[in-house]
């Protein structure tokens, strides 16, 4: 049986503030083997003080930015989507003004895999039990409306849940299926931490066959790569780019091949 539960008592993090004890010291009691903590990115963003000045957001933005795949003008402003350092591929890479102090804008976690490690490889140590962690936030989706949270970091568990050679109810072989269990926890866990709750951590009870050792791949293992997207550029993005090397591919065209 799978059972999502928020964990509350955390309370306001700031730069500097040790995740370890204060998760640690909030699950104490509740947790047991083969569970698997959500944690919202932001807390880790704010204890690793990620934090940039509000005035400099679009410079932040720029400054995270890969590559544009897409850029919307709109009443209040540009939309950028784009690809961050992590290869997310994100609205404003990732850089967020919510439930920050006034003034203050916070960038993703510089190392989300690596802050998972650290968190989960602690707390096992602490209460001597095998337990996964997911670091999460939340995105919009191509072809979907609205958001959901995604794992961006992950440390002590499966991230991708491999079906393939497997068979379906009727026997039939499974050729593509993949499950991306990670996401899916990560979007459980958001229907009780909520964005408003104040509570950054879940833990998710029923899947400790996904809890696996320190080394398992983490949420980078999710990130598609650019040689399997079919989808690298916004609908104006790739017609401006498909124009473009139109013309220059006519401009190089001998006059007797026209």
């Amino acid at each position: 049986m799978l059972t999502v539960f928020a964990v509350e008592g955390i309370g306001e993090i700031v730069a500097g503030d040790d995740l370890v004890r204060l998760i640690g010291d909030a699950v104490a009691g509740t947790i047991e083997d083969g569970d698997i903590l959500a944690v919202t990115s932001k807390i880790v963003s704010k204890a690793e003080g990620r934090q940039v000045a509000a005035a400099d957001r679009e410079d932040a933005i720029t400054a995270q930015t890969v590559r544009v795949v897409a850029s919307r003008a709109h009443a209040h402003g540009v939309t950028r989507i784009v690809e961050n350092p992590l290869g997310l591929v994100m609205a404003a890479a990732g850089v967020d003004s919510s439930n920050t102090p006034d003034g203050i804008v916070l960038l993703l976690p510089a190392d989300p895999d690596g802050s998972a490690r650290l968190l989960c490889a602690a707390l096992r140590e602490r209460f001597g039990l095998r337990l996964g962690i997911v670091i999460t936030d939340t995105f919009g989706r191509p072809w979907r409306a609205g958001q959901t949270d995604v794992a961006i970091g992950a440390a002590g568990l499966t991230v991708l849940d491999d079906l393939r050679g497997q068979t379906d109810s009727q026997g039939r072989q499974l050729n593509v299926t993949v499950a991306a269990v990670a996401d899916e926890i990560a979007s459980a866990a958001d229907l009780v931490k909520g964005k408003t709750s104040g509570n950054p951590v879940a833990v998710v009870r029923g899947l400790g066959r996904l809890v696996a050792d320190l080394d398992e791949p983490g949420a980078q293992a999710l990130v598609r790569l650019a040689a399997d997207d079919m989808f690298r550029l916004g609908s104006d993005e790739a017609w401006r780019e498909g124009y473009a090397a139109g013309i220059a591919a006519a401009a190089h065209t001998e006059p007797d091949e026209r």
